[in-house]
């Protein structure tokens, strides 16, 4: 742009001097032809320029998906090694090498036909100054002057005219420019418009009344009765599927989550177990109904442990504290005592050691040095320092024992904590009042269960 600027700023004002030169010089003819001249020449470089915008944006797209192979292989490169999948993976990634070799070929043969056209127009332009004085001379027009006379109005015409169509040449080499600004403006311009959408979805979701919710009990018949209460989610006749599917997992779900109401979801693979979480935390759109959210993200509100655990790079300390220091900057002093208890209660206590302590940075990757079952427990550390009043856990001890297990949810109980679980295991059940069966085909029911 800053290349683009200056020309077209200065533009104006020599094509408007040169071009009255060039009438006192040459005449209207000599003024037509050049404008023609620079008509002409545009109307190619449009033609030439229209494929370049659309194939320069399929370029950046292509290479922005190679980049994302390579940070894709070097996240899982433990796990492709274990499935031996080296060669899989080397053959998908020359793939998107050969798709985006291919689309940088295409867009270097347009190219080529790009440059050709302003190079043309270039040279054509030089030889179009004298034919415009050759005109008035086999006309007759200086036919009065002496040789000598001649020879300086050739001389005064060809550098008025010369420089007129050099003004227009430079307005003509700036396609090549602005094929590489439409096609990086295209791309940037998606990009501004998903993420307005995903702010407007975002103030949409945060336009809500807390103090006029109500929450959920259940009676002996499993009827829910809305009373006054602090209530965490509110679902009337929710409806959802999946993005990529038209089936619904989910029909007409209508629930109400309290604090104190513990909340067990089961149900087959594919029912919708994990989407009924993606759709309360706001990552997927229902199809119908509605779903209200009455306590605010994070601690003190609702926090969710997704079943892959989230570790962030930095150390032992951030981990625990995660996401504190950047979201919540003014949420208090770090107490160490407080650090230090949780990850004895989540049974981590040997990691302080392996640290080197809580604010040691480590040269090591967290994920390949902790394993799933650490990296699970490193998580509960997480929730029991942030304390929320809802702990939303989705197979959060899928690799743990039923021992670790028990111990866990009864320090987030005697946290305080509500918990609404995902998942399969029988043993949940006892650390929960109500269960949620997801049954496939849009079916739900909802059971209370029985005291331990």
């Amino acid at each position: 742009m800053s290349t683009m600027v200056s020309r077209l700023l200065i533009s104006p004002f020599t094509v408007s001097y040169y071009t009255y030169q060039c009438f006192n010089s040459a005449g209207w003819i000599g003024v037509v032809s050049i404008f023609g001249y620079f008509v002409v020449g545009t109307f190619i470089n449009k033609i030439l320029i229209g494929p370049i915008v659309s194939l320069l944006v399929e370029q950046e797209k292509l290479e922005g998906d190679f980049r994302f192979k390579h940070m894709q292989i070097r996240v899982n490169a433990e796990s492709a090694a274990f499935y031996r999948a080296g060669k899989v993976e080397h053959m998908r990634t020359d793939q998107r090498l050969k798709n985006l070799l291919h689309t940088q070929r295409n867009l270097m043969n347009k190219e080529l036909w790009l440059y050709i056209g302003v190079n043309t127009f270039d040279y054509l332009g030089s030889i179009l100054s004298y034919i415009v004085i050759a005109i008035p001379i086999f006309a007759g027009v200086y036919d009065g002057l002496t040789p000598g006379e001649l020879s300086a109005l050739v001389s005064k015409n060809a550098f008025v005219c010369i420089y007129l169509i050099n003004c227009f040449t430079q307005l003509i080499d700036l396609s090549t420019t602005l094929s590489d600004v439409a096609g990086y403006t295209h791309r940037i311009g998606e990009l501004r418009d998903v993420m307005a959408d995903i702010t407007k979805k975002q103030c949409e979701q945060e336009q809500y009344d807390p103090l006029s919710k109500e929450a959920v009990h259940f009676d002996s018949d499993l009827e829910i009765h809305s009373i006054p209460a602090d209530t965490a989610f509110v679902l009337d006749r929710l409806s959802y599927k999946s993005p990529v599917s038209e089936e619904l997992l989910v029909k007409d779900l209508t629930l109400k989550i309290s604090q104190g109401m513990n909340l067990l979801v089961v149900g087959n693979t594919g029912t919708g177990k994990t989407s009924l979480l993606r759709v309360l935390n706001c990552l997927w759109e229902p199809c119908s109904g509605s779903v209200e959210m009455t306590t605010c993200f994070g601690p003190r509100g609702v926090l969710f442990l997704p079943q892959k655990p989230y570790l962030t790079d930095g150390t032992l300390r951030e981990q625990v504290i995660y996401p504190l220091k950047d979201i919540y900057p003014a949420s208090g002093p770090i107490d160490d005592e407080r650090i230090l208890k949780y990850l004895e209660l989540a049974g981590l206590s040997n990691l302080l050691t392996r640290t080197g302590g809580l604010d040691t940075k480590v040269d090591w990757n967290w994920y390949d040095v902790l394993s799933p079952g650490e990296m699970q427990r490193l998580c509960f550390a997480r929730l029991f320092y942030l304390q929320p009043k809802y702990a939303v856990l989705d197979e959060a001890t899928s690799a743990l024992t039923e021992e670790a297990e028990g111990q866990l949810y009864n320090a987030c109980k005697q946290l305080g904590m509500t918990l609404i679980s995902l998942g399969h295991r029988n043993s949940l059940k006892k650390y929960h009042d109500v269960m949620l069966r997801l049954c496939g085909d849009g079916q739900w029911e909802l059971e209370k269960l029985k005291e331990a």
